[in-house]
């Protein structure tokens, strides 16, 4: 069965407060136990904070290792998950639950199966 990664986007300015966060909390907990009882529930983390991240990267035979993200962008990585689920519209159909949905995005994107060539785009996906 097909993997997809739910990569779950926040905005940047978004601070939720402690109160904001444990009132959250059950939606995310009912979601997950959700994706548990139905089976496709691969792997799923959030994420810390952009600014914390450190990134690394080489060029002209150079590593370079920089605080914070790469990209500068209105929304931040916060965390994902791996589902196992037979199609796209079925991936879909998840992410469309996501708890941050609402004030965030949802990028669904297969996980690459090796032994044959990458999707040329999200129609030739759900083709193969």
């Amino acid at each position: 069965m097909p993997q997809y990664m739910l990569l779950l986007y926040e905005p940047n300015d978004a601070r939720p407060t402690a109160e904001d966060v444990a009132a959250a909390m059950p939606k995310w907990i009912e979601y997950t136990q959700g994706l548990k009882d139905d089976g496709v529930f691969v792997a799923g983390e959030a994420l810390e904070r952009p600014e914390i991240a450190t990134t690394v990267r080489a060029r002209d035979g150079e590593v370079q290792v920089t605080d914070g993200p790469f990209a500068e962008t209105r929304e931040a990585l916060g965390g994902f998950y791996a589902i196992d689920v037979p199609d796209l519209d079925t991936a879909l159909s998840y992410a469309r639950r996501v708890p941050n949905v609402h004030y965030g995005s949802v990028e669904v994107r297969p996980v690459w199966n090796q032994s044959r060539p990458r999707a040329e785009s999200a129609g030739a996906q759900t083709r193969a």
